[in-house]
């Protein structure tokens, strides 16, 4: 499995160090080799893929991981359920909503499918705590289950349908996201949302039983749905991607269910969206091995609540702390040894905002030396004011430096007595090297959800989580997730 993944941003690995500019290291990358002749009926080859395979075809492990995303998902919704994002959404939203079809997890409104889906998947995103496939960082869940759970509550969904819709959406989007990364997100697009509409509207249209060609119709609708860039960053708009995802996906499905047509070769054709949003097209990376290899067993859950990058710094950080009893005030300063993509991705120096630390290496690092942890309380307005964190992310020096990868950190504490205590980190905890265990993701989601919804309830969210498949209902699982 080692070698078949794609080191997390890969290609600016090999960029010149003195890329450390915001745009630099995008505009000096090298250009990219001619594309070759795209196969033919790409769109059309997944489309049948995607309507003829069934729960019983999924692999042991891939269903396991399946329902881990399911879990992760549902923690990171209801804790995200009462941000201002989402009180707005709900606000700004509510008096257009339609019928009352869907729940909104964490929370006692309803909404029709559509706006369900979107609020969901906002809530879902807006701690950047939510899974992560490392070859593309896209958040694969949020497009996919905040549609289909959705769905759920309009139509009977069984446990094993869902599952298996959730497990191709996700499979979907982040194989059409190979096919294009890195050189989409470089320049600016939010993959999350470009490519999970793809992942929505394949999960949506399994679940409504979509023949080839509304399948083929319904990822050409996606494809014309793309949404989500770059400089959202740092704000409100960052979450309304992945949810924005998630509801054009659903419009996209029930449009293509009554026939309403697009283009059959919308992926790969000259003007369609691989060709018009990225330099680079490699569909193998779509249809290689399909039904054999699988790109949502390769899924990730964040123990912090931030950027991944930043996750190998957090990790040292934590571990030299809790180690030696380190306080701030012992500090002299903080050294890290980065890729360039840390300070390209995360290297807001002063956040104001608690979603402006999220990309801030310099709060990061302070504030799990300071607190000893990297949850959500730790990217708070809160966190980011706090005057001992303020002062200490000042002594936070991270250096680009040669041959350290996207996913390493060579961190070194020097305190203010002259002992230098250091950390390398290959791979952070919630790599696919080292992945959270399933008591740790229970713990994660028991933090989510306190002071939202009853321990009780919780602890019976996460039992019909685990037990995904044997449910007669997926709707059973939307339906136990709102505040009382």
């Amino acid at each position: 499995m080692h070698t078949d993944r794609r080191t997390l941003l890969q290609a600016a690995a090999a960029l010149p160090l003195a890329t450390v500019g915001a745009n630099a290291a995008f505009a000096q990358a090298p250009a990219a080799a001619p594309a070759a002749a795209p196969p033919k009926e790409v769109t059309r080859a997944l489309a049948h893929y995607l309507v003829t395979a069934s729960h019983d075809d999924l692999p042991a492990n891939v269903r396991k991981e399946g329902v881990r995303t399911l879990l992760n998902w549902v923690g990171v919704a209801i804790g995200g359920s009462h941000h201002e994002t989402v009180d707005i959404a709900v606000s700004a939203l509510g008096p257009f909503s339609g019928p009352q079809q869907a729940s909104l997890f964490g929370r006692r409104e309803r909404f029709d499918i559509m706006n369900a889906a979107f609020i969901n998947g906002v809530s879902s995103h807006i701690f950047d705590y939510d899974d992560t496939h490392l070859k593309t960082i896209i958040h694969p869940a949020g497009p996919v289950a905040s549609a289909i759970l959705a769905l759920s509550e309009m139509q009977p969904v069984s446990g094993k349908e869902f599952l298996n819709a959730l497990v191709l959406g996700v499979e979907t989007e982040c194989r059409i996201g190979n096919s294009v990364y890195p050189n989409h997100y470089d320049v600016g697009w939010h993959i999350t949302g470009t490519a999970g509409v793809f992942g929505s509207a394949a999960a949506v249209g399994k679940l409504l039983k979509l023949n080839e060609q509304q399948m083929t119709w319904a990822l050409g609708l996606a494809a014309s749905q793309p949404v989500g860039l770059r400089e959202s960053f740092g704000s409100m708009n960052k979450s309304f991607n992945p949810g924005r995802a998630a509801s054009s996906g659903i419009f996209a499905a029930i449009l293509a269910s009554k026939n309403f047509t697009s283009s059959d070769a919308m992926i790969e054709a000259k003007r369609g969206w691989a060709n018009t949003i990225s330099t680079k097209q490699d569909y193998n990376e779509i249809l290689g091995d399909l039904g054999k290899r699988y790109e949502s067993a390769l899924n990730t859950y964040k123990p912090f609540a931030c950027g991944i990058v930043m996750h190998p710094a957090i990790d040292a950080a934590i571990q030299l702390r809790n180690e030696n009893k380190v306080t701030a005030d012992q500090i002299e300063r903080v050294d890290l040894k980065v890729h360039p993509l840390v300070l390209e991705l995360t290297g807001k120096k002063t956040p104001s905002q608690g979603l402006e630390g999220k990309f801030s290496i310099y709060h990061a690092v302070a504030v799990a030396i300071v607190e000893g942890a990297g949850g959500e309380k730790q990217f708070s307005d809160r966190a980011v004011t706090d005057p001992t964190i303020v002062a200490l992310r000042g002594k936070v020096n991270p250096v680009i430096t040669s041959g350290i990868k996207p996913e390493q950190v060579d961190l070194t504490i020097v305190l203010k007595d002259g002992r230098k205590l250091n950390r390398y980190i290959e791979h952070a905890i919630g790599s696919v090297e080292v992945p959270m265990t399933d008591k740790q993701l229970e713990t994660k989601f028991s933090d989510l959800a306190e002071g939202i919804i009853p321990a009780a309830t919780a602890r019976r969210v996460m039992d019909a989580c685990w037990n995904v498949e044997n449910l007669p209902s997926a709707a059973e699982i939307a339906k136990m997730s709102v505040a009382v």
